[in-house]
């Protein structure tokens, strides 16, 4: 059975990519075809196809003969919800039989973080689809805690003290590719309808994670709160759309209304160990805070 994985540039993708290759029949799906034919390198079981997700004829042939699909969501966009919903009609048109999702913590219609609102709309889209599926909800990567650091060592958004339960993003890696495979291996897959939320082991405030970056670099790190009006002000620097820093902005504010606390112990149940820290996850990965100390 062939898989499909997108996304595989990425960290994600990439991880799932490298962790089924030598056993299974992996099709990369993608819009940079050098890129990925350089990852398929030598598993004979690999294979290259170029496609965007918002162009139907493209991806309906890369996904052609494909079993199930590990859709990893694109970047963020103003046309994402129409990018995704493009690629979920390919995927059935070439009869694409399971769909695994990556998608967001507290995903709804009417969520504080505006990206998750795509999320929930591109789960619609599968739901709806008949496809079998699985969505993986996960949190915050935890790699993204220290590169929200600024120049002079503060962490800056209106998220007060509100937690998060951020993941280690090799805990997402493992999580979908048990789901991924198993879907490849069998018809139903113990998974097929189920929603997982991936988070670590514990939710933390920004104030405690500020604590554990300074810890860890011998550097002081500290969280400043912002009023909402003040976390767009700080970000007009950066020239970018309004929807872009809608995104930024309500993601600060999702921690500071509960919707990213939930802790759960789905990593554990999918890969059969805990799920890392924060702190082993700045233990295990110091490039993330190099450029702090």
């Amino acid at each position: 059975m062939t898989i499909a994985v997108t996304g595989a540039t990425g960290v994600i993708g990439g991880g799932v990519f490298a962790r089924l290759a030598e056993r299974q029949e992996v099709r990369l799906v993608g819009r940079d075809g050098s890129r990925l034919s350089a990852l398929a390198g030598t598993f004979p079981d690999a294979s290259v196809a170029v496609a965007h997700y918002g162009d139907a004829a493209a991806m309906e042939s890369a996904l052609a003969g494909v079993n199930t699909m590990l859709l990893v969501s694109a970047h963020e966009s103003p046309t994402r919800r129409d990018d995704h919903a493009t690629a979920v009609a390919a995927a059935v048109r070439a009869g694409v039989g399971r769909i695994v999702y990556l998608s967001f913590l507290g995903a709804g219609p009417e969520c504080t973080f505006t990206f998750g609102r795509d999320h929930w709309y591109t789960e619609q889209e599968i739901r709806e689809s008949g496809v079998a599926h699985t969505f993986l909800r996960d949190s915050w990567y935890q790699s993204m805690i220290p590169a929200m650091v600024d120049d002079e060592g503060v962490i800056r958004g209106p998220a007060g003290d509100g937690r998060v339960s951020a993941v280690a993003p090799a805990d997402v890696v493992d999580s979908a590719a048990e789901v991924v495979e198993a879907g490849a291996e069998r018809d139903p897959s113990p998974y097929d309808g189920e929603t997982y939320e991936l988070t670590g082991p514990a939710a933390f405030t920004l104030a405690e994670a500020a604590t554990q970056l300074s810890d860890v670099t011998g550097t002081t790190i500290r969280y400043a709160e912002e009023t909402i009006e003040e976390a767009y002000l700080s970000r007009e620097v950066y020239d970018a759309p309004k929807w872009e820093v809608d995104g930024w902005v309500t993601s600060y504010a999702a921690v500071a209304t509960g919707e990213l606390s939930t802790v759960t112990d789905d990593v554990s149940m999918l890969t059969g160990r805990p799920a890392t820290s924060f702190a082993q996850y700045l233990h295990d990965h110091p490039e993330s805070w190099a450029r702090l100390r």
